[in-house]
């Protein structure tokens, strides 16, 4: 009788005894926003040993006012580029939003209060930006192509049919608000430098984007579809209603951040924003997002609009020519998205 001798095989360890190879990842990759705070950190100790006047609350209340604008878009450009999607049209729908709504305000309703014209402006940018995710939903074609075409025929209508007279005669609550200080401070030359109050939209806007992201059913779908969209459709997360609320949200904050504009610069110009897409994706991706979705974080987001605005408006302080200031952004980005591809192969 023949007998086999039976080698058992061993059995591969559960789940709960396998190390997650995640958690043996250095904490700058597990946890992106790090970096960005590292480089922020570095960019302002060169800066500072170079020019010690940077270290003053003039330059802080200075680079927060540059960071308001910037930042509002970086928010809405969150939520896209978590769902998975990229929206390259947020700067012309807040070129529309913020003319159109001067030029009305104007002429119907000159006093009306800043209020009533911020919630005009989130409206009017949340219908274009629902459009966009509309557009993206029915045509299935990629949203990088779409808002490229709604990027232009939004400002082509705004040129053609609205307008492109400069209004530096702007209505009374927004030049109000715009003036608004919420701190002021003596420097020691003898001049006064104020925090304005604009900056509490930012704040405003940083706190419902999080609560969005992070105790809603909505922001569990966004980071959902963006992460696997096979997987969340069968959990039942409908990809449409993503759509819709995604660019919809980042239109919203658009139409606001065309309104925050206006109000700071107290100038209605209809060729303002053109060109600044790119910096707000960059602090957007330096903040942790990936472009390929289901990534980001408000908190990230944030610090990587703080470190695209240093490097845009504090460098020259240590005598960076202006031209290296996009070689350094690019240099940044290229080392986060390193970074990002170790973090996936090590997973």
């Amino acid at each position: 009788m023949n007998t086999r001798t039976l080698t058992p095989t061993p059995l591969a360890p559960s789940a709960h005894h396998r190390p997650a190879r995640s958690m043996r990842q250095p904490l700058l990759l597990r946890r992106p926003e790090l970096f960005t705070l590292l480089l922020i950190v570095l960019v302002g100790a060169t800066v500072g040993a170079v020019n010690p006047s940077f270290f003053q609350i003039a330059t802080l209340y200075d680079t927060l006012r540059s960071c308001t604008v910037i930042g509002i878009f970086a928010l809405g450009v969150l939520i896209v580029l978590a769902a998975g999607g990229i929206d390259l049209s947020f700067t012309a729908i807040a070129a529309l939003c913020m003319y159109s709504i001067t030029k009305a305000v104007m002429f119907l309703w000159p006093a009306a209060p800043i209020a009533l014209i911020l919630v005009a402006g989130a409206l009017s940018g949340g219908l274009l930006g629902a459009l966009n995710g509309y557009l993206v939903d029915k045509l299935k074609a990629p949203s990088l192509i779409v808002t490229i075409g709604t990027q232009y025929l939004f400002r082509g209508f705004l040129l053609t049919f609205v307008g492109t007279i400069f209004f530096m005669d702007i209505p009374a609550g927004m030049d109000e608000f715009g003036r608004l200080a919420l701190l002021r401070h003596a420097t020691v030359q003898g001049t006064t430098v104020v925090l304005p109050a604009t900056v509490l939209v930012l704040a405003g806007a940083a706190l419902l984007t999080w609560f969005i992201l992070n105790r809603t059913l909505m922001g569990r779908a966004v980071y959902a579809i963006g992460g696997s969209l096979p997987i969340a459709e069968r959990l039942g997360y409908k990809l449409r209603v993503v759509h819709l609320f995604a660019f919809g949200y980042a239109g919203l904050l658009a139409g606001v951040a065309g309104v925050v504009h206006v109000s700071t610069n107290r100038l209605a110009n209809p060729f303002d924003l053109v060109g600044s897409e790119l910096d707000v994706i960059a602090a957007v991706i330096l903040g942790g997002a990936r472009i390929t979705g289901g990534t980001g974080t408000v908190t990230g987001t944030l610090l990587g609009v703080l470190l695209v605005t240093l490097i845009n408006n504090v460098l020259i302080l240590a005598g960076v020519p202006s031209t290296w200031q996009k070689v350094i952004i690019g240099t940044f980005i290229l080392i986060a998205g390193a970074m990002f591809a170790i973090k996936r192969s090590s997973q």
